[in-house]
């Protein structure tokens, strides 16, 4: 394993959600939603996905 992955792993970060804050950062401009929305990752991003017109297809 590669540090820079094991030390990613150890702070809790994950895609879901650096996604979700990329997300959340280019909607609302707010540092609390990219936070919570954050804390939620994949949840988020499945909501967005299903939430947005053309949902999955684009």
């Amino acid at each position: 394993m590669s540090a820079a992955r094991s030390d990613a792993a150890r702070a809790g970060i994950g895609l879901g959600s650096a996604i979700a804050v990329a997300i959340s950062w280019s909607l609302h401009q707010s540092i609390f939603w990219a936070i919570l929305q954050g804390f939620f990752g994949w949840f988020y991003v499945i909501y967005y996905a299903f939430t947005r017109p053309g949902g999955l297809t684009g």
